[in-house]
């Protein structure tokens, strides 16, 4: 029997994972509410619950463990509070030092630039704050690696903190379109 692929835009405000049985979770919202997904399905990396975008489904573990490694991209559009400043993108995109498990982590280099317009996203279910209550920036960042909270950690980091943050592509998988909820099953991940 062959394997099981997704692609989803996970939503603002659900977790990356199709169930809980911890009762501190029991009113949080779960990738099992928006398809009846198949048995043994398994994100490939997540998305924390303030974070929307591109996720990959799949129920092939060696799948899993390619996309995850360094050799795929990830592309990330931030919204940050303030103009981001060339030097600011300088600094992300050659590193910058962050914590992780308690440590001080300095980041690999990135592909970072700052957005020319506003991406056409789906609006999100949240309202954020935007450009009326100060400026705000749209920037691009390319990763190969994926700490916990990284992109958010990075825009503090360099002094703009991250107010939406979406997935838009991994590897030559892109969002396009889609919008958030949606789920559409796909023949193989050609990454």
């Amino acid at each position: 029997m062959g394997h099981s692929h997704f692609i989803i835009y996970k939503p603002y405000g659900y977790l990356s994972q199709f169930k809980s049985n911890d009762s501190k979770q029991q009113s949080k919202r779960f990738l099992g509410e928006l398809h009846d997904f198949p048995e043994g399905i398994m994100s490939i990396g997540r998305l924390d619950e303030k974070s929307e975008g591109l996720l990959l489904l799949t129920t092939d573990g060696k799948m899993s463990d390619f996309i995850n490694s360094k050799k795929v991209e990830k592309e990330y559009y931030a919204l940050v509070d303030g103009a981001i400043t060339k030097e600011a993108l300088q600094l992300l995109q050659h590193g910058v030092e962050i914590g992780f498990d308690g440590k001080k982590y300095k980041t690999k280099p990135c592909k970072a630039f700052q957005l020319e317009s506003e991406p056409s996203l789906p609006e999100r279910s949240k309202k954020i704050r935007d450009a009326r209550h100060g400026p705000v920036s749209w920037v691009s960042i390319t990763l190969n690696e994926g700490k916990f909270r990284q992109v958010r950690k990075m825009t503090s980091a360099v002094g703009f903190p991250t107010l939406r943050l979406v997935r838009v592509r991994v590897g030559n998988i892109q969002i396009d379109t889609m919008q958030a909820g949606e789920v559409k099953t796909i023949e193989s991940f050609n990454v």
